[in-house]
């Protein structure tokens, strides 16, 4: 079971969330990974459970990878998009739009939203 490869949106977080859950669905379907992998008494034979139990492990450490690296991806997009918005804001500082922007993305950042999805993975 190959995870997503799609590009993350980090813009939506409901959106982000979504696409972490469906890449995790290996690590929660792990007893009937395990089940379908580790061959019975009566197909010891006919397949290689080491071979198989590698792949397995593989696929589970590739799922882990890659939502670690959209993760971080994702941290790193939006604290430039925060650096960015900071940067107008100086600039213009009656604009209570940009501000909102600005607390929404620092929010996602300092917040903890992406954080707590890093913390996860670990």
């Amino acid at each position: 079971m190959a995870a997503p490869s799609g590009a993350a949106s980090c813009e939506d977080f409901a959106e982000f969330q979504e696409l972490l859950r469906v890449m995790r669905t290996i690590d929660d379907r792990i007893v009937h990974e395990l089940n379908t992998t580790i061959p019975t008494a009566s197909f010891v034979g006919k397949i290689d459970a080491g071979q198989t139990c590698k792949e397995l492990y593989q696929s589970l450490m590739d799922a882990h990878t890659s939502r670690e690296r959209i993760i971080k991806n994702c941290i790193a997009q939006t604290s430039s998009v925060v650096k960015t918005l900071r940067e107008e804001r100086e600039k213009t500082q009656d604009d209570l739009a940009l501000l909102k922007q600005l607390r929404k993305e620092q929010t996602k950042v300092s917040g903890g939203a992406f954080q707590k999805s890093l913390r996860v993975e670990e």
